[in-house]
């Protein structure tokens, strides 16, 4: 990896810094001030809304303008969100500090993904720079929420009780700041010409693709299932009778493998196919979730969650790879746009699903229909792979 490669990543990582440490002083100060849990989950939902409007006309203007505009103005929309919660610290404004820097880590990731896919030439290096792309966020969610609470609870002044969050907030404000510093005068990719004949082109038609379509069924299955995870397991063990500090080690161990698997991944990349990849990771997760269940000890569980983690992680880089491969080049960021919008919009909507459904068919039921679904997209994923195939054939010189 290059020195310019690894600074538009790092300048990522400032910018998801910024949104993962407020998403934590934000319903800490709103809990601080008296507001109920309800509220505190409008909150929260915030975050992924905003990327679910701003995804798509995001990801076109990107392929109108390349990288450094629309990373300008996500920078731009986090530090005023985070600028307006140190001034004016009430609920009000929290929201609408989490609708800035969710909005911001949105247009920013497709930004960055669609340089980073471009400035590399072939499926290893996509896999490669997708690997290390992908470690990013679990940096980002370690250093925000870490660095927020150290602050939060030390850099206190004048006997007042908001005075740590509003230098938390002043401080996540000069983060996005930093990152453009970092990559102002990185150099564009050329912009792809529009093929002539197109016509007016929305981004729905892109569903029009079989290959496209999968990637994105593949993509939430793997979403759907990290989401579950995450809001399933904690239920799970308080129903055993776990302390909270053991599900946050469980939590902890599925956290670790999932960046692993991405550390590791770029040292083999020129050996996987992206395919037997995908659809190698759908079984295994089908597997875990149906035996999940029938875990009774901390140990098996935490077997389950690493085992979770390595193939859960191990699935976003190869889809980047093979969505850059399938998308036209003109309509690459609008791709990113269509496909960060999906996630999202399940990202909102799943969890409040599961709960539903978990109180009617009970947790263990819950995991075992996640399971099955999971299995049924490994024929996708592997289908998804010969399309790949076919289109790597296809960009071959004859």
């Amino acid at each position: 990896m290059n020195a310019a490669l690894f600074k538009v990543i790092a300048s990522q990582v400032a910018v998801h810094t910024t949104m993962a440490g407020v998403r934590l002083a934000a319903p800490l100060l709103a809990l601080k001030q008296g507001y109920s849990a309800p509220a505190v989950g409008v909150l929260l939902a915030l975050f992924a809304l905003t990327q679910v409007f701003l995804a798509l006309p995001a990801g076109r203007y990107a392929d109108r303008h390349g990288f450094r505009k629309p990373f300008f103005g996500g920078m731009l929309l986090a530090s005023i969100g985070c600028a307006a919660a140190m001034f004016f610290p009430t609920f009000a404004v929290l929201c609408f500090t989490a609708l800035c820097t969710g909005g911001a880590a949105g247009i920013v990731v497709i930004a960055v993904q669609r340089h980073v896919g471009r400035v590399a030439h072939e499926p290893a290096q996509l896999k490669k720079v997708f690997s290390w792309l992908a470690i990013g966020p679990a940096i980002a969610n370690f250093i925000g929420p870490f660095a927020t609470g150290l602050l939060i609870d030390h850099a206190t002044f004048g006997g007042s009780d908001t005075s740590g969050y509003r230098v938390a907030f002043g401080l996540l404000a000069l983060s996005p700041i930093c990152a453009w510093l970092w990559v102002r005068n990185t150099p564009e990719t050329p912009l792809a010409p529009r093929p002539a004949g197109t016509g007016t082109q929305r981004a729905w038609d892109l569903l029009n693709d079989p290959a496209f379509r999968m990637v994105l069924i593949v993509n939430w299955l793997q979403s759907a299932s990290w989401d579950v995870h995450t809001f399933v397991l904690p239920l799970l063990g308080h129903e055993r009778g776990m302390s909270a500090s053991v599900i946050g080690t469980l939590l902890g161990l599925f956290a670790i493998a999932a960046a692993a698997i991405r550390l590791l991944m770029p040292l083999v990349a020129d050996r996987l196919r992206e395919g037997a990849v995908i659809a190698c990771a759908m079984a295994v997760t089908a597997c875990i979730f149906i035996v999940y269940p029938f875990t009774n000890s901390v140990l098996t569980m935490g077997l389950c969650s690493v085992l979770l983690g390595f193939s859960l992680g191990s699935v976003q880089p190869m889809v980047m790879s093979m969505l850059h491969q399938i998308t036209p080049q003109h309509r690459q960021g609008e791709a990113l746009g269509l496909r960060l919008m999906a996630i999202n919009a399940s990202s909102v909507v799943m969890p409040m699903l599961f709960g539903a459904a978990g109180g009617v068919i009970g947790i263990s039921a819950l995991f075992w229909t996640v399971g099955v679904g999971v299995s049924a997209g490994v024929r996708a994923a592997w289908r998804l792979g010969q399309a790949g195939d076919k289109a790597q054939a296809a960009q071959l010189p004859p």
